[in-house]
């Protein structure tokens, strides 16, 4: 008999995968993108939606709960800023593809609302350890 799994190895969250996803995107842009065009506008694409599967995972491997939520709610900041604002301003400006911008806005909501559950089980876990306790 296997014993029971309490872990969920962090290439298994759905959410981590779509951000890795949106990272995938991000890299395509990124590598066609000028030197200028890198540095005024890629650069800083780049960090923004990378950093949203980044903080999922630091704060998927935090011990405490609320700094697994802090990280949680940075990732979801970075969601915002690296699709809402550079995204945009790169499809405004012509860098970014209709089927790039499309894809990044179908996957936008799916990954918030993954966040955000995440943030609520994770209050839910904490009152729950409290109660038990």
């Amino acid at each position: 008999m296997e014993p029971k799994r309490n872990f969920i190895p962090l290439s298994d969250l759905e959410v981590y995968r779509l951000a890795r996803k949106l990272s995938a995107i991000a890299w395509e842009i990124y590598q066609r993108l000028t030197y200028q065009q890198r540095k005024v506008w890629g650069d800083q694409m780049l960090e923004a939606v990378d950093s949203v599967g980044a903080n999922i995972a630091e704060g998927y491997a935090r011990y405490h709960y609320l700094e697994k939520i802090r990280f949680y709610y940075i990732s979801r900041a970075s969601l915002s800023e690296g699709v809402e604002h550079w995204i945009d301003l790169g499809f405004e400006r012509g860098i970014v593809s209709d089927e790039e911008y499309e894809s990044f806005n179908r996957l936008r909501p799916d990954i918030q609302v993954k966040l955000n559950n995440m943030i609520k089980s994770t209050y839910a876990a904490k009152s729950q350890t409290r109660r038990d306790d």
